[in-house]
């Protein structure tokens, strides 16, 4: 998820008719195996990383004035990252002018490298390269989740960030963002139909034509799918704020928080058809409910704020928040899944104001 609203203006909006999807044809199936044979499968991210990636808001003519407030919000997040988090934080400044804010904020923090690029805005999870090894990584094209936002040099970011990494990237000819797909590491991505059967990406795709995608690029055995993703989710539904794998054949899922809760039908949908899925292993799903911040509006609309846009790092999972009480509950959950990792709530107001969070702006590199 993620992408930049106009100043002064939302556009999350997607037609009414879609807001709940109807099942009509098998959830899942098994994926074309020839294309994976020679395909190394991504690892899942709760695998140990060599380093993190993580867009520092560059842009004054995008963020106006919630620039401040948005730099200050990464700044937090990535001493969390290099903190507990335990990660070589990789933090990409897209502009010349936004490097002194980000020296003076984190220029003297251990375990954070501040690295000069070009970027059209900060949602590297969609712009950047997905890394199948730590010398390895593969890209999609970028076409501004649908022709909603083309802005300069974000097509240039996944070819940054390999060749600092030092990694071969194989440049795929397909329209895809990172975020609109989550996977285990072990051959089961999971996605929405929203999203990747989009017109607005890939006129010609069906389900097929991605299967066989996925399984060519990221050696994808089975894709799961959903249906539609939040409201007013610009993104087109992207799965990463809707469920994520979070172990082996367990996905976490929200559950409505509050009587008013806008996607209360979505989360219980996604729910229900998850309970009936396997992975590639053939193991049935185990589904928990994590739950959502609920009912949030920035300028009077309704946003897509999610919890599950959490960020698995090294020795912590960081959760963006944006309501205090329902944050709470989200980590106090969260942890009881990671028991191994230090869970980390922090506010993200601000982000969210630029349509998306925590996943949605960085890209873990695998140890």
């Amino acid at each position: 998820m993620g992408a930049r609203r106009k100043p002064g203006s939302f556009s999350f909006g997607r037609p009414s008719d879609k807001r709940i999807w109807r099942p009509a044809i098998a959830p899942a199936r098994a994926c074309p195996t020839y294309a994976a044979v020679m395909t190394h499968v991504p690892p899942a991210e709760w695998a140990p990383h060599q380093a993190m990636w993580l867009g520092f808001p560059s842009h004054a003519d995008l963020w106006t004035d919630d620039l401040e407030a948005a730099q200050t919000e990464v700044a937090a997040l990535a001493r969390a990252l290099a903190g507990p988090g335990r990660e070589r934080v990789r933090l990409l400044v897209g502009t010349d002018e936004a490097l002194p804010a980000a020296r003076a904020m984190l220029g003297e923090t251990p375990g954070i490298e501040i690295t000069p690029g070009r970027f059209g805005d900060i949602w590297l999870r969609d712009t950047g390269p997905i890394f199948l090894t730590s010398q390895a990584a593969t890209s999609f094209r970028f076409n501004g989740w649908g022709g909603k936002y083309i802005l300069p040099h974000d097509e240039d970011v996944a070819a940054q960030i390999a060749s600092h990494a030092g990694a071969a990237l194989a440049a795929h000819p397909v329209v895809m963002e990172g975020g609109a797909i989550d996977h285990d590491g072990a051959g089961t991505v999971l996605t929405t139909r929203q999203c990747l059967t989009n017109p607005n990406r890939n006129p010609d795709w069906d389900e097929s034509a991605a299967e066989a995608a996925l399984a060519s690029a990221l050696g994808a055995r089975k894709v799961l799918w959903l249906g539609d993703g939040l409201l007013n989710d610009h993104t087109d539904g992207h799965v990463d704020n809707l469920a994520r794998f979070v172990a082996p054949s367990v996905v976490a899922c929200p559950i409505a928080y509050g009587a008013d809760d806008p996607n209360a039908e979505v989360y219980d949908a996604a729910a229900e058809l998850l309970r009936g899925m396997s992975d590639a292993e053939g193991r049935a799903l185990s589904v928990l409910r994590i739950p959502s911040p609920g009912r949030i509006l920035v300028d009077d609309e309704i946003v897509p704020a999610s919890h599950m846009n959490f960020v698995v790092a090294n020795g912590a999972v960081i959760v963006p928040t944006y309501a205090f009480k329902a944050g709470q509950l989200a980590a106090a959950a969260l942890a009881g899944i990671f028991p191994g990792r230090q869970v980390i709530a922090l506010p993200s107001n601000a982000l969210l104001t630029g349509g998306g969070s925590f996943h949605c702006i960085t890209q873990q590199e695998p140890a």
